[in-house]
């Protein structure tokens, strides 16, 4: 009852916040999420090939200088559920009330925009935590010339890499430009989708076995809630590789032809998560319909068995009833040794009838 109760006021919270949406201008910027309203913060890495400085922005009006300056800025920006913060910092790049729209709804398909000054990109985070559970979590980023804008709702994320890279000046990234930051905060966020896969092929392996060995109610409801989990996966997934096909194609300047081959890569890896993605939709249905097989083969069992045990007590049922009739005329009972032959026709019987299912292996 409990349960039920919660899940009527989590649909009726849902209903509210997308009621919010109903009847407004597009533009408005709404936040659309579940999550509690939490103060935004700006934490920037400024870097070129000499060096990096790490600096919390607590002027929103500072933003305006970051877009041009000559150092690369990256600029995560944490919390997107305060509307009115996300408008300003919004004002200050020249973001176009559209985009900052979809920055603030959690709800929103995987997308890229070609702003012309600007390249916008929403896509969905995917990471384990602690616990080993899928956070699903909404992620922006803004392409400028000379900086990156990176949305995020929670401080939890999968770009600690790309931060220790910029750190200690590992590999390219500090010596290329705001289109190379892109790439690589794409590409880490592509890399952890195989963490979440091979995770996925661990539930399906174990459920598998689960189906073989203990086929119960639960394991059928663990198969459901896999489906659901892979089919919410698919959605968030599948359409990035549309997305990284056209950051390839762009004819936009803002991403270099240099770019554009470490985007390969990455279209690469989209393939293949797709691909495995499609296989394991295909295993997780194809699990309850082993799960139905197997229920139906113990049941089957179950009948089998109680079949040849009805079998076997029919004749000496029918014995039984016969000689219980109790007529006058019935020379059996007056015999002397009538009753020990009848246990003795009936033990036979017995014996006879088990032989003969042994044989034919029906036990």
């Amino acid at each position: 009852m409990g349960k039920r109760k919660n899940k009527i006021q989590l649909d009726k919270k849902k209903m509210s916040r997308a009621s919010q949406k109903m009847g407004k201008a597009p533009g408005t910027v709404t936040y659309l999420g579940q999550r509690e309203k939490t103060a935004s913060s700006i934490k920037v890495i400024d870097y070129d090939d000499d060096g990096i400085t790490e600096f919390t922005l607590t002027d929103i009006q500072e933003t305006k200088r970051l877009k041009d300056q000559d150092p690369t800025s990256f600029i995560d920006v944490i919390g997107i559920n305060d509307e009115i913060f996300i408008e300003q910092l919004g004002k200050g790049f020249g973001l176009n009330s559209l985009l900052l729209e979809d920055v603030v709804n959690p709800h929103q398909r995987p997308k890229i925009d070609d702003y012309g000054d600007y390249i916008f990109g929403v896509f969905k985070m995917l990471y384990l935590d602690k616990d080993n559970n899928l956070v699903i979590e909404h992620v922006a980023l803004v392409l400028f010339e000379k900086c990156v804008i990176l949305f995020q709702e929670l401080n939890e994320d999968v770009f600690g890499s790309v931060r220790d890279r910029l750190r200690q000046k590992s590999g390219r990234i500090r010596s290329r430009k705001a289109d190379y930051l892109f790439f690589a905060l794409l590409d880490a966020i592509i890399d952890n989708y195989f963490l979440v896969l091979e995770n996925l092929n661990s539930k399906i392996e174990s459920l598998e076995e689960k189906v073989y060995s203990d086929p119960s109610s639960y394991v059928a409801q663990d198969i459901q809630q896999l489906k659901k989990e892979v089919l919410k996966i698919r959605r968030c997934v599948s359409p990035v590789r549309e997305l990284v096909n056209r950051l390839i194609e762009t004819e936009n300047p803002l991403i270099s032809k240099d770019t554009k081959l470490f985007l390969r890569d990455v279209l690469d890896h989209c393939i293949e998560i797709n691909e495995s993605l499609q296989v394991y939709r295909e295993m997780s249905m194809s699990l309850m319909e082993m799960y139905m097989s197997n229920m139906s083969n113990k049941m089957n069992e179950v009948m089998k068995v109680l079949t040849i045990m009805a079998s076997i007590f029919i004749p000496l049922t029918f014995i039984v009833g016969v000689y219980g009739m109790n007529f006058e005329n019935m020379p059996e009972l007056q015999s002397r040794y009538g009753y020990f032959v009848v246990w003795v026709v009936m033990v036979m019987l017995f014996l006879g009838m088990l032989i003969y299912f042994k044989r034919k292996k029906w036990l």
